[in-house]
């Protein structure tokens, strides 16, 4: 009587562990059509870049780059221009050199001479006796009111100075583009680990579920004494087990939250909306070849080193030119005296023509010369070293991305055939065929491959989007005013 009450109580026991099993396989065949719901994922994808484009501070630090940039341009471009100034200068002087003057010393003879001769002659004297004249150097007060315009006429030293701030502006543009890129491939990269880590938190709910169920069971069977407490024990460690499991997933999703918000430059724990990511991720693929192609012509980084080249290179014009001759044009207008005042006696000005030849410095500007020559071909062998990186990143993407979507089908497969494994072992624990060993390694075996389709699942997505920064494909919609 007591051998079938027992069977009959856990005949009754058994049917919520069998309902509990099935919602998760139910469950899990539903995570493997769709691991996250949600709007479609490109389109989502490219609504948080076009955000993250806009606020990022590290691309709005650098759109200030550009605007630094822009404003060097237009300051070597006003040096075509007329320089008109200002000027004004009063001066106090006291003691100083002075210049004696022996007027009287040398003519003061003469006139007594002369004044006698007169009176002689019954004339009245005519010549006054002069005293020494003493002038100095500075005067007691002074002003010098002034404005001056210069006009280069002559400088080929501006040219080069505009064409090489007009490279290092495209330079800094381009380096805009490759930051804005990157930070494209950073949020799509972020926002699939996001999904990744969800799912996973998902798949390790469910299995916490079905452990849960599985213990409560395994207790009623101890209980009733069909079962030995070391398989009690032994469920409740796979319980702990998986609890753990589930606290290290959700904390990586919580950290996943907290990157992505950080590069869209929003609160860390602001909520993120989820997606169905495509099942074709990383499908008609083009040759390595095309690949390699591809990315040397689009890279912003090659365009951004050439624009340094050809700075550099204008540079190098710059030191030459520095040699040569310059010419231009002076003139300067105003008034000076010993109080201010305008007119006759006052007023002055002056128009000169400047030619200025610099014949030897020490050798300063050979210097100068030889210095823009070596970073001139600094950048040029740069511009092959960045070559040569962007051939590896488009390489290695290329093969990361194959063996990721070569590996979905066998991962889908060992999924779907750990799931019915464990679908039978699960009908034979029910009916006492098999050990509660092989029913918990059963489950282990599907959380898994579970876990690891999910993960390379969205390892293709993530591989998709470091291909698509290497090769430089995809739109970056640059708002001029980000």
């Amino acid at each position: 009587m007591e051998g079938n009450a027992t069977k009959g109580n856990e005949s009754m026991r058994a049917p919520p562990l069998l309902a509990t099993i099935g919602l998760c396989l139910s469950a899990s065949a539903a995570w493997a059509q769709a691991p996250a719901n949600g709007g479609d994922f490109d389109t989502i994808v490219a609504n948080y870049v076009a955000e993250g484009l806009r606020s990022n501070l590290a691309l709005q630090s650098e759109h200030l780059e550009v605007e630094k940039a822009a404003e060097a341009l237009s300051e070597a471009r006003a040096r075509f221009f007329p320089e008109l100034s200002f000027e004004a200068r009063y001066t106090r002087a006291d003691g100083g050199r002075v210049i004696d003057i022996p007027i009287g010393t040398s003519l003061n003879p003469v006139y007594s001479t002369l004044n006698e001769m007169l009176v002689a002659q019954g004339q009245p004297a005519r010549f006054p006796q002069l005293a020494n004249e003493t002038i100095p150097f500075l005067r007691t007060e002074e002003q010098d009111t002034r404005l001056l315009l210069r006009q280069p006429l002559y400088a080929p030293a501006i040219p080069a100075a505009v064409r090489a701030q007009r490279a290092l502006l495209d330079a800094s543009s381009f380096n805009r583009m490759a930051i804005a890129r990157a930070l494209r491939r950073d949020i799509t990269v972020s926002y699939v680990d996001w999904l990744k880590a969800r799912s996973s938190v998902e798949i390790v709910a469910a299995s916490e579920a079905l452990l849960r169920e599985n213990l409560r069971v395994n207790e009623s069977l101890f209980g009733n004494g069909k079962i030995t407490e070391d398989l009690v024990l032994r469920a409740k460690a796979e319980l702990l087990d998986v609890e753990q499991q589930k606290r290290e997933a959700e904390n990586l999703a919580t950290q996943a939250q907290s990157f992505f918000n950080f590069l869209l430059n929003r609160q860390l724990q602001s909520s993120i909306e989820p997606s169905s990511p495509p099942n074709n991720a990383g499908a008609n693929q083009a040759a390595l070849e095309q690949l390699w192609s591809m990315a040397l012509d689009r890279r912003p980084e090659i365009a951004q080193a050439e624009q340094l080249r050809r700075a550099s290179e204008e540079q190098t014009r710059i030191a030459r030119k520095q040699k040569w001759p310059t010419l231009s044009l002076g003139v300067d207008a105003g008034t000076q005296g010993e109080d201010y005042r305008f007119g006759d006696g006052y007023n002055f000005g002056t128009a000169s023509l400047i030619f200025t030849w610099r014949i030897f410095d020490g050798g300063g500007d050979t210097a100068r010369v030889h210095q823009a020559r070596a970073a001139e071909k600094q950048l040029v062998l740069r511009q092959e070293e960045i070559a040569q990186q962007i051939r590896l990143e488009v390489q290695q993407s290329y093969d990361r991305l194959t063996t990721a979507r070569d590996s979905l089908a066998t991962a889908a497969a060992r999924a779907d055939a750990a799931r019915a494994a464990f679908r039978i072992a699960s009908r034979k624990r029910d009916e006492g065929v098999i050990s509660q060993v092989e029913f918990i390694d059963a489950r282990s075996a599907l959380t898994g491959a579970e876990l690891n389709h999910n993960l390379t699942r969205f390892n293709v997505l993530a591989r998709r989007a470091e291909l698509e920064y290497a090769t430089s494909t995809g739109d970056i919609p640059l708002d001029p005013g980000v």
